[in-house]
């Protein structure tokens, strides 16, 4: 085999070790990331979501308790992703002092999705790593008695904040990765 053939098998034989499901820039299209907040079911938080002046993404806002409320989330849809052999989810973000969580889903119709909290310190960048197989179902915050996640696609992210207080919120996501 020469040389040249060789080197055009490289790829194929070596496996995926990172997808980029979103890099933020001062380039970034984010009109395909939604805010959903508890006013879908009658609550008063009220959540952001823009490009900040640094080209990063910044989830902000107040969740509020009133009237049953107390989350604000933000939604993000894209192609399939297959994703076998990659075992964690990596969040770039520099947060507030405030917990988040993460949900995944490995089809967007379902009406349940995966999920995992992680704790932010405040004003300073962080790389967190979550174990996908950690991920467990919930489902309007009940956790389900189905398997953790083990699916081989996703095709969702979702942040989220309601810690069952009123409190403000600044989440900015720099890159989320699968690795």
């Amino acid at each position: 085999m020469n040389k040249a053939l060789f080197l055009i098998f490289i790829p194929f034989i070596m496996s995926v070790s990172k997808i980029v499901i979103f890099n933020f820039n001062l380039n970034s299209i984010i009109s395909d990331w939604q805010v959903i907040d508890d006013v879908v079911m009658g609550g008063k938080s009220k959540g952001n979501f823009k490009l900040n002046d640094n080209g990063f993404g910044e989830f902000s806002g107040v969740v509020s308790l009133e009237n049953n409320g107390g989350f604000s989330s933000l939604r993000y849809g894209f192609e399939t992703l297959r994703i076998e052999g990659l075992t964690n989810i990596v969040l770039k973000v520099k947060g507030d002092g405030n917990t988040y969580q993460l949900r995944i889903k490995d089809t967007a119709n379902k009406n349940y999705s995966y999920m995992s909290e992680f704790s932010t310190k405040e004003n300073e960048w962080q790389d967190i790593r979550i174990p996908l197989k950690s991920m467990f179902p919930v489902y309007r915050g009940r956790k389900l008695e189905k398997d953790d996640f083990s699916a081989d696609k996703i095709e969702q992210i979702v942040f989220l904040i309601g810690n069952k207080i009123g409190q403000k919120f600044k989440l900015e996501i720099d890159t989320i990765y699968l690795q």
